[in-house]
């Protein structure tokens, strides 16, 4: 089956990046652990993650293990890399840790190539 690459909504976005990041700390992708870290319940993670399993961005068994498609890994590796780098810049300009944090996540989902090529250079100043 073949997939095309779809605009992802931001909640979508802020799934598979949470996916991504629990698979980069070596757990295994839960629904309670993306809720926690998400600060959602969990039923609204399951429809999420069934949904992003439906675009091919997901595997999911019920009850059963959770795996992030090469698509989907992709796609989160591409928001998980504009957190770092908005988090990083705006650390740079003085913003508290905490701000920073909340900060990105927001700003990561709406500034353009464009704007995130910019900073880039700028960072790597």
């Amino acid at each position: 089956m073949e997939i095309r690459e779809q605009k992802l909504t931001v909640s979508a976005e802020d799934y598979l990046e949470a996916a991504l990041r629990l698979e980069l700390r070596g757990e295994r992708i839960k629904v309670t652990s993306i809720a926690e870290l998400l600060a959602v319940s969990k039923p609204a993670v399951t429809n999420a993650l069934e949904a992003l399993a439906a675009k091919g961005y997901m595997t999911k068994e019920p009850y059963g293990d959770i795996n992030l498609t090469e698509t989907g890994r992709k796609a989160a590796a591409h928001v998980y890399d504009k957190h770092k780098l908005l988090r990083g810049f705006l650390r740079k300009l003085g913003v508290s840790e905490e701000t920073a944090d909340i900060d990105c996540c927001k700003i990561e989902h709406v500034l353009s190539e464009e704007t995130l090529d910019c900073i880039r250079q700028y960072m790597q100043k």
